[in-house]
C-alpha cells in the first residue's frame, strides 16, 4: 500500500499555529502588493470562493474581512522539514513532491501496526499533529494515483483507505486525476468522457491519436495500472523562475534588467544542482492575460548566466507590453567534458559569485544591468 500525505491549508495553518487568535478566521497568505496572488488560504476563506493562485485584488473583493498575511517561507520550510522527518520514521521510502505533501511506501511496516495500513496511516496523522500541531489528510491505496485522489477526497483532516480498487476506480471523475488540465478535460468531454471508467473500453491507439502519450496513460489508469512507485530520489527535469509586474511594463531596458535577474536565478540553481541545460524557454504574459512562449536549444548545454541571458534576450520581441516575464531551463544534463572546456574561462568567476551569494545573499554581488530592475522594483 502507498500513502499520500497532504498538509491541510499549510501556509494558513502555520499562521494559525503561530498565532492562535487567527484560528477559525478567514486567512489569506500571498503577495499583498499590486498584482500579488494568493499562495494559500484557510478553509474559512475558501468558503467565500477564494482559491490559490487567485489575484489578491479578487480575493479582497470576495472576502474583504479576511486577514491578509505575507508569505513566511523560512517558517514554512522549517515545519515542512519536521514533517518529513516524522514521515521518515514511518517508512524508509518517502518521496516529497512539494513543501506540503509526500508519498510513502508502507509495505514492510505493517508489522508495527498489527498488519493494518489504516492503523499505520492513523498513527502517522497523530504523530504529525502531536509533534507539529498541524493537521493532514491521508489517502492509502494500492496505486499511486489512487492514494493522491483518496487524500484529496478526505480533506480536511481525514483518512481514506481504498480497500476495493474496482469500486473506487468506477467512482473517479476525470477532473480528479493529476495532470488532466482544462484543455485535456475539454477534449475528453468532447468525446463524451467524464469518468475514468468511460475510457476503459476505448481503443488505446485512438486515445493516443487524440491525446498523445497522455491518452495511453489514462487508458492504463482506467485499467488499474500505475507502475509508478515511491521514488526517494527525484530527478530534476526543469528549472524556472518568473515574476508578475505590479504595472504593465513597456520599457525594454527595464524588461531586460528583470530578464537578467531571472537568468541569474536560473543559472545559479543549475549550478547548485550540478546541471547544465540545453533548452531555454522565454515566457511572456500580456495585459489581456494571453501568453506566448519562445524556446531555443543551444549547441552545447550551459549553466552560464550570460549565455542564458543572451539566448533569452534574442527571443524577446523588440516592443512588447508585459504583465509577466519568465525563464525556464530544460533538457538537463550533467556537465560533460565539452561543457567544462566551453566554460573554463568563466568557471572560477561563477564559483566565486555563488559562494558570495550563499554567504551574503543576492545583493552581495550582481551585474550592473540588474540595478535598473532594483530601481523600478516590481515584485
Amino acid at each position: 500500500m502507498l500513502a499520500h500525505v497532504d498538509l491541510d491549508a499549510f501556509y494558513a495553518s502555520v499562521e494559525e499555529l503561530d498565532n492562535p487568535e487567527l484560528r477559525g478566521r478567514p486567512i489569506i497568505v500571498g503577495g499583498l502588493a499590486g498584482r500579488g496572488v494568493v499562495s494559500a488560504c484557510s478553509y474559512a476563506a475558501r468558503a467565500f470562493g477564494v482559491r490559490s493562485a487567485m489575484p489578491i485584488f479578487m480575493a479582497r473583493k470576495l472576502c474583504p474581512q479576511a486577514i491578509f498575511l505575507p508569505v513566511r517561507m523560512a517558517r514554512y520550510k522549517e515545519l515542512s522539514l519536521e514533517v518529513m522527518r516524522i514521515l521518515a520514521g514511518f517508512s524508509p521510502m518517502v518521496e516529497q513532491i512539494s513543501i506540503d505533501e509526500a508519498f510513502l511506501d508502507l509495505r514492510g511496516t505493517y508489522h508495527m501496526w498489527h498488519g493494518s495500513p489504516h492503523n499505520a496511516a492513523n498513527a502517522l496523522k497523530q504523530a504529525i499533529k502531536e509533534e507539529t500541531g498541524l493537521n493532514c489528510s491521508v489517502g492509502v491505496a494500492p496505486l499511486r494515483f489512487l492514494a493522491k485522489i483518496a487524500s484529496e477526497r478526505s480533506k480536511p483532516n481525514g483518512l481514506l483507505l481504498v480497500d476495493d480498487m474496482d469500486e473506487f476506480l468506477a467512482s473517479i471523475d476525470l477532473k480528479e486525476i493529476s495532470g488532466v488540465g482544462k484543455h485535456t478535460l475539454a477534449c475528453l468531454h468532447e468525446l463524451g468522457l467524464k469518468r475514468l471508467i468511460d475510457i476503459k473500453e476505448l481503443n488505446p491507439q485512438f486515445l493516443q491519436k487524440r491525446l498523445g502519450k497522455h491518452g495511453l496513460s489514462l487508458w492504463s489508469l482506467a485499467h488499474g495500472q500505475d507502475p509508478r512507485g515511491v521514488e526517494t530520489e527525484r530527478e530534476i527535469k526543469s528549472i524556472s523562475h518568473e515574476l508578475t509586474f505590479n504595472h504593465d511594463l513597456q520599457d525594454t531596458e527595464i524588461i531586460c534588467s528583470h530578464l537578467m535577474k531571472l537568468c541569474q536565478k536560473v543559472a545559479r540553481r543549475l549550478r547548485s544542482h550540478s546541471r547544465c541545460a540545453g533548452t531555454f524557454t522565454l515566457k511572456l504574459k500580456f495585459p489581456d492575460f494571453t501568453q506566448k512562449t519562445y524556446a531555443r536549444t543551444l549547441p552545447l548545454p550551459t549553466d552560464q548566466t550570460l549565455e542564458i541571458f543572451t539566448c533569452m534576450q534574442s527571443l524577446l520581441p523588440p516592443k512588447c507590453n508585459l504583465r509577466l516575464l519568465g525563464v525556464a531551463a530544460s533538457c538537463l544534463s550533467q556537465p560533460g567534458q565539452a561543457n567544462l572546456f566551453h566554460a573554463q574561462k568563466l568557471h572560477s568567476l561563477y564559483n566565486a559569485e555563488d559562494e558570495l551569494y550563499k554567504r551574503f545573499g543576492s545583493r552581495a554581488v550582481t551585474r550592473a544591468v540588474t540595478l535598473l530592475a532594483d530601481k523600478h522594483k516590481e515584485y
